[in-house]
């Protein structure tokens, strides 16, 4: 029990902890000191100890905060600049040359324009490539979100570091600096088998290695990619991968959706992640991700929104709605993903992912949560809060977000960022790209 006054005592909700034991609690509280959960249980149970504030929670669902596992953050900069391509079309012929224009100022200003987004809609961690990573990395500090970042790396010249190898000297520059960040912290991120040789490949996954970090790296995205691939090295992207010895546990692939029966056993057999994004993916028309196989393979698979534009929004709620009734609809199934699989990819799985201490309810983890507000039509009756949160609620309903102990936003008004000021450098920049 603690002994001490809690930092805050959030109060008078029904608390999804999403633990192994799934506890809930109807009313129930939550206590935090400092950056962590420090109590946990019913309200007529809260210890009886002082608190420095209390947030009523007025019957609202307190749970994890959400994880999205893959974002461009920077990309709501582009934010239907290009809608209604196919993927190569739309990556090659618009979104490489408008990057061209891009430098760490413009990159910071998208990035923590996403931030207001994701904070907004109950977001508290994501995991981010793009250019100008330090830029982003800022963005997530100043914000209080918690992020794993990392520069994109491929064969040509990137507009931030130029030639490969000093691409490697970023990350590793990246690395070095926030090293010792509570919050901010950095990953090796190759682009994809098809725009990255198989030394570059290589040399990522023993810098991820050695430095005990993630790697990322879209995979088997799209049927031209495997072709391709296929074509070149006589294999698919994941056993190309795998004869690279780059397929590991420390491995997150966004995508995977044009996979073999094989390709999903090397994903399982190495403790590989996956990333699924629904929106992007049926946007791009890429396909759709073999899913509840993967899930039922036992990988480990987390729930991401991709860039703002392929998306074109940062809300996860909108994507666990879209999750479970893709894979519905494209099976014939209706249990195909239920709800708790689904929620479970955008806390608990996400949390796994990236070796986070988040993710789930419990003492002694860090203290990254959110209140719904489910005092809303559209959320009454409630007879499954776990239903309504991935069918009828949205990322609107989220009252507050704290972040590391941190309340980053409190009855919907932000209190990290200046949501006026960030709209206003977007709008500036997107005139000065056009």
């Amino acid at each position: 029990m603690p002994d001490k006054p809690f930092d805050l005592l959030i109060d008078n909700g029904l608390v999804l902890t999403l633990d192994d034991q799934d506890r809930r609690f109807n009313p129930g509280a939550v206590g935090i000191s400092g950056d962590s959960i420090a109590w946990v249980g019913p309200r007529d149970a809260i210890p009886r100890t002082d608190s420095r504030k209390t947030m009523d929670a007025r019957g609202g669902i307190v749970m994890p905060g959400l994880i999205n596992l893959h974002t461009h953050a920077a990309m709501t900069l582009f934010r239907g600049l290009a809608d209604d391509l196919p993927l190569m079309t739309w990556l090659e012929e618009h979104i490489f040359p408008a990057e061209a224009g891009l430098d760490a100022e413009r990159v910071y200003w998208g990035a923590l324009l996403a931030c207001a987004e994701m904070i907004r809609s109950g977001t508290t961690c994501f995991c981010d490539m793009y250019l100008y990573t330090e830029a982003v990395a800022r963005a997530a500090r100043d914000s209080g979100m918690r992020a794993v970042v990392g520069e994109v790396l491929y064969d040509f010249p990137s507009p931030n570091y130029g030639p490969i190898e000093a691409g490697f000297a970023y990350t590793e520059n990246l690395i070095e600096t926030w090293r010792d960040d509570p919050l901010v912290s950095i990953a090796v991120e190759p682009h994809s088998p098809y725009l990255c040789a198989p030394d570059l490949l290589t040399r990522a996954a023993a810098l991820a290695g050695d430095q005990g970090i993630p790697m990322v790296i879209h995979l088997a995205e799209t049927q031209s990619e495997v072709a391709r691939i296929e074509e070149k090295f006589g294999c698919t992207p994941v056993g190309h991968l795998d004869n690279l010895g780059v397929l590991t546990d420390y491995l997150i692939a966004p995508h995977c959706v044009v996979l073999s029966n094989g390709d999903r056993d090397l994903l399982a057999s190495h403790g590989t992640k996956v990333a699924h994004n629904p929106h992007s993916n049926m946007k791009l028309a890429s396909g759709v991700a073999p899913i509840p196989e993967l899930l039922a393979a036992g990988v480990c698979v987390g729930l991401g929104t991709d860039g703002c534009a392929s998306n074109n929004n940062l809300d996860l709620f909108a994507e666990m709605d879209t999750a479970a009734k893709l894979h519905k609809v494209h099976r014939l199934d209706p249990i195909a993903m239920d709800a708790p699989a689904t929620l479970g990819m955008a806390t608990r799985q996400g949390a796994r992912a990236l070796g986070l201490n988040t993710g789930s309810l419990a003492v002694d983890k860090r203290a990254d949560l959110i209140i719904v507000d489910t005092a809303q039509p559209h959320l009454t009756p409630m007879y499954n809060p776990v239903s309504h949160l991935v069918y009828a609620a949205g990322g609107h309903d989220v009252t507050t977000t704290i972040v590391n102990g941190r309340v980053l936003m409190e009855d919907r008004r932000l209190t990290t960022i200046d949501e006026g000021e960030v709209m206003a450098r977007v709008n500036e920049i997107a005139r000065q790209l056009s």
